[in-house]
């Protein structure tokens, strides 16, 4: 089984624009996320649609591929990154730009979900810790059946825990947060992204829904590892704070 990693990255961003580039510990925010994937995987790619990001992977010694700057989705663009680069790896991992504290730990958990022929798309889940953060609705949801396979995903608090007062909910169900690093087999990818959009994709906007209700079986590994994602100026201070805690 080879694997491979691609890294989407792009510069516009509504809520923080350039943020791959932005510093973090004194390197960029795209370095650190491509430094913790290449510690796991040798074959592994930015793809981006600016030259700067491009640019600034090439100086740190990393690999990346130009692409589109019209795609809707960060997998249509992985799957343009394929294409370009001739990757015959079996499986490819999706990790997001901004997730710069992916851990090792993470990507192998998602390796070795396609140890079973049945998993078509891997991500993780890690359990919440507290009702709060359940009720969050940028922390999507996750429920599985018995062999670990996604049920569905939602905004919404799922399951809803009937009969019980909502303050006592969290101790009544281990509620599982969707961490949004995916991996699928080359071939899946390929057949995901000609999909068109899906009723439940478009109310939850959750592309996975899209994947799900068009039949493909996701496998959900757990961590038990928070990451610090970055989607705001914000949120890299708390993730500056969080690598000088960590260190």
């Amino acid at each position: 089984m080879t694997f491979t990693a691609i890294i989407p990255a792009r510069y516009a961003s509504t809520r923080f624009p350039g943020k791959p580039l932005a510093v973090l510990g004194g390197k960029t925010v795209i370095q650190r996320v491509y430094e913790q994937v290449k510690s796991v995987l040798s074959e592994v790619y930015v793809a981006t649609d600016d030259e700067r990001i491009m640019a600034c992977v090439e100086t740190f010694g990393g690999k990346a591929v130009m692409t589109r700057s019209d795609h809707q989705s960060g997998t249509d663009r992985i799957q343009e990154a394929v294409e370009k680069t001739g990757t015959k790896a079996d499986v490819i991992i999706n990790v997001q730009g901004d997730e710069p504290f992916i851990q090792p730990s993470q990507i192998q958990t998602l390796m070795q979900l396609f140890d079973d022929n049945a998993t078509q798309i891997g991500t993780l889940g890690k359990r919440f810790e507290n009702l709060e953060a359940v009720e969050n609705p940028n922390s999507p949801k996750i429920v599985t059946d018995i062999k670990g396979f996604a049920l569905y995903f939602s905004r919404s608090v799922i399951p809803y825990i009937r009969g019980k007062a909502h303050e006592d909910w969290f101790g009544e169900y281990p509620f599982l947060k969707h961490l949004g690093v995916y991996a699928y087999r080359r071939e899946v990818l390929a057949e995901v992204t000609k999909l068109p959009q899906s009723s439940l994709e478009k109310a939850e906007s959750l592309e996975q829904l899209r994947w799900l209700q068009n039949g493909y079986r996701i496998r959900v590994g757990l961590t038990d590892v928070e990451t610090v994602g970055i989607d705001t100026p914000e949120d890299l201070q708390r993730a500056e704070y969080f690598l000088k805690h960590k260190s």
